[in-house]
């Protein structure tokens, strides 16, 4: 299923396709493909090339792994994302490695480093849903992330699936209208 943006104004073609689905095919994704979206990731820019982020990656072909990093996803993603091929977590790493100071940018940059991975995903033809809704305190125990280190999102990757495997719910989100606020709305010219 197509769901071209509907832009006022000229964009990428990568990015007038890019959406979040939730139907995902069984179909496995590459490995090629995986490590090529995580490449992209690697070369996004960030605050003093502090490069904040790291990746817990769960392919399905590895139920254990695979069924870890799905449990840890509030129960509203988990009903569609057990069908994705590919989970990943991002992680921030909170402080600068220099100075041990805060890095206030970490999520910034994490955030840089996943629009590259999904930029790159649908590249590859590729579909990919990120997902704020995590349970943070099972993530944090599961995975053993150090305090010195914080979740940001959980991001299902794979091939568009069918909507007869969604419920009538989610179906009636899939067929929604992409939408956005015009720039009028956050936009300042000074």
């Amino acid at each position: 299923m197509e769901k071209t943006a509907d832009n006022n104004h000229p964009i990428h073609e990568i990015l007038e396709r890019r959406w979040s689905p939730r139907a995902f095919s069984d179909r496995p994704v590459e490995m090629d493909k995986i490590l090529s979206i995580l490449e992209a990731a690697r070369w996004a820019p960030s605050s003093y090339n502090e490069q904040p982020w790291s990746f817990i990656v769960a392919r399905k072909e590895d139920e254990e792994g695979y069924n870890k990093l799905l449990n840890c996803l509030l129960e509203g993603n988990r009903k569609w994302a057990k069908a994705a091929s590919v989970l990943i977590l991002s992680v921030a790493k909170l402080n600068f490695d220099q100075s041990g100071e805060p890095n206030r940018h970490a999520f910034h940059d994490v955030g840089l480093a996943v629009a590259n991975l999904v930029t790159q995903a649908v590249h590859l033809d590729l579909h990919v849903h990120q997902m704020a809704g995590i349970d943070l305190e099972k993530t944090i125990k599961t995975f053993n992330i150090p305090n010195t280190h914080e979740p940001v999102a959980a991001i299902a990757i794979g091939y568009y699936g069918e909507l007869d495997q969604l419920d009538e719910d989610l179906t009636e989100r899939e067929l929604s209208d992409r939408n956005r606020k015009p720039l009028s709305e956050f936009v300042t010219y000074v």
